[in-house]
């Protein structure tokens, strides 16, 4: 029987014009990025389900068939609305918002956090900017910027006090991420159907347009229309510490709910490797940006996350920024001990707590600088931009400044500089971090313990797992290496890294030609705790790097990082990069 399942499937991809901007991008220097050969074109996403269904009659309408089914197949199995299964995500009804989930029981948590209600929504337009914004770095904010955002923070804290239901308050700000996260809001049309915006396409936009209204709600408490919010850049070595401005324990701006072991001095672990020498963790932790920026990257997809519509399942797969350094920040700084009172990974290290630490919006900054960079910065041979109307016109709902309810789409925020903000320009040194080519070519057949994927599937992570995976051609250098059907227990922090023809086993180290990309998950709650994703990695750059253009077959190892029992991988393939219309 054809199945009733909402898909999101490639159509096409569409010349895209490059016009130049009058505004530079201040994240970087375009004479000091590494380029690659350029392509111009847009992807193109549908979440269309298949509209034509075989049946014993021949081929009939996928809607009429919804619509005229009968007996067990009848109304009380159809979803509300069978046409939103080719519509965008929209924004969530505010009325019927229930109780956020605990991610490790599946419980209602002792927490509520659904908004207020507000007698009307306003469509949002983008008011007239005098000045543009410029966001700092964290680590090089000045005396007066660090001031003013430590008093905007205080006054924030202070509404939860004075008018616990003013959506400006800092509770109410923190409630948004675990309303949108957790479980709290079904998708309107299909209850029990959760509404997430992590593991997809609307990670990005959803994202920043949470941090340009809770940046405008910092400037009105404090009568700054410029106040920018810093961003903390951990893509650069002088980064990649705790900025000291969150470490103060008499501040505003400290949450004790951190882990102690990652204060100070510590250097990011953003790939969970663990290692002990900190300069093979800065090493690790430039290698995998490049890789998550570059390397691994063949659509826009592979990057910006999966397709995501209406009346589909969350968390059909994360891009590789939210993937990779995104998720190991989180990490990172929640507490680990799930022994104490802090059993939830507190706060950092669960999406429902997580915007409780005031680290947090100053970590999503330096995210969507990232996306600035990949997108106006960057030139590869990658898609930038969904055209897609089921990206384009998915919406939220967020409270502004003005304490005004309002809907946004995710096609509105494209361009920082259009919303009134930009970023202080700083070095890229990850674009240099590239790994280097293996001296030797490596000998498949002294990598033991390889079995073929028919033999292994589906792979558990229990332990490392090497596979045979046979090329989609001998001579085919530009291939991507596609891990399906990746089910997780979603209570679970996990990690896995992915190397090819790796003879070495140096698993603490990254910064090698073997080293593909990884996956990564922060725990969250959804009605079934089995979630479901997928990864794709570019191979192109690996192949070059460790010669393997002529061979038929390579070895993929797969190494757990954090919680392997609880992942299973269904498919293992490598097939051809997507062609590229110019």
């Amino acid at each position: 029987m054809a199945s009733l399942q909402a898909s999101c499937t490639v159509l096409s991809t569409h010349p895209r014009s490059h016009s130049s901007s009058s505004t530079q991008p201040l994240s970087a220097r375009p004479s000091h990025l590494f380029t690659l050969s350029r392509w111009s074109h847009r992807f193109q996403v549908s979440c269309d389900a298949k509209k034509n269904v075989e049946t014993s009659q021949g081929k009939i309408d996928r809607r009429n068939m919804l619509l005229g089914l009968g007996g067990m197949y009848g109304a009380a199995n159809l979803v509300a609305n069978p046409s939103a299964y080719a519509d965008p995500v929209q924004a969530p009804d505010f009325t019927k918002c229930g109780d956020a989930h605990d991610a490790q029981t599946g419980a209602a948590l002792d927490v509520k956090c659904c908004p207020p209600l507000a007698d009307k929504i306003i469509d949002y337009k983008l008011p007239p900017f005098q000045m543009m914004r410029i966001r700092p770095a964290a680590h090089r904010a000045s005396k007066e910027q660090v001031a003013k955002y430590e008093e905007a923070i205080r006054r924030m804290r202070e509404l939860d006090t004075t008018d616990p239901q003013d959506p400006r308050g800092f509770m109410q700000q923190a409630n948004i991420h675990c309303a949108y996260c957790n479980g709290a809001h079904d998708q309107v049309g299909f209850n029990n159907l959760d509404l997430q915006v992590h593991n997809s396409w609307l990670f990005f936009p959803f994202h920043r347009w949470y941090l340009y209204f809770y940046e405008r709600i910092l400037g009105k408490l404090i009568n700054d229309p410029t106040f920018a919010l810093p961003f903390w850049n951990w893509d650069n070595p002088k980064g990649m510490t705790l900025p000291p401005i969150f470490d103060k324990t008499d501040s505003p701006l400290y949450d004790a709910n951190r882990d102690p072991n990652n204060r100070g001095f510590s250097v990011v672990d953003l790939t969970i490797t663990r290692s002990k020498d900190n300069l093979q963790l800065v090493a690790n932790n430039l290698t995998a940006i490049y890789s998550e920026m570059i390397r691994s990257v063949s659509t826009a997809t592979d990057f910006m996350g999966k397709p995501y519509c209406a009346g589909t399942n969350p968390n059909p797969g994360p891009g590789s920024s939210e993937n990779g350094s995104h998720t190991g920040v989180h990490w990172w700084v929640g507490t680990k001990d799930t022994s104490g009172p802090n059993k939830l990974n507190e706060d950092m290290g669960n999406f429902y707590s997580a915007g409780r630490d005031p680290a947090f919006y100053c970590h999503h900054s330096n995210v969507d600088r990232m996306w600035t960079i990949w997108r106006d910065v960057l030139k590869t041979d990658v898609p930038k931009d969904i055209t897609s109307t089921n990206y384009l016109n998915a919406e939220f709902l967020f409270y502004d400044e003005n304490k005004q309810l309002v809907r946004v789409k995710a096609g509105d925020c494209y361009d920082q500089r259009k919303l009134g903000y930009d970023y202080e320009r700083i070095d890229l040194p990850w674009l240099n971090y590239r790994p280097p080519k293996k001296a030797a070519k490596a000998k498949v057949s002294n990598i033991s313990d390889a079995k073929t994927a028919a033999s292994v599937l589906p792979i558990n992570l229990k332990k490392t797992v090497k596979v045979i995976v046979p090329k989609s051609a001998k001579g085919q250098a530009d291939e991507q290496l596609m891990l399906q059907d990746i089910q997780t227990d979603t209570t679970k922090f996990i990690k896995f890294d992915v190397f090819i023809n790796d003879e070495d086993d140096k698993i603490e180290e990254l910064d090698r030609a073997e080293y593909a990309g990884s996956f990564a998950q922060l725990p969250h709650k959804t009605k079934n705790k089995q979630g479901k994703s997928s990864i794709s990695l570019r191979l192109t750059s690996v192949y070059e790097d460790i010669d393997v253009a002529d061979d038929d077959t390579v070895v993929v190892t797969i190494v757990p990082r954090s919680n392997g029992e609880y992942v299973t991988i269904g498919g293992i393939k490598i097939v051809p990069v997507p062609p590229r219309s110019s």
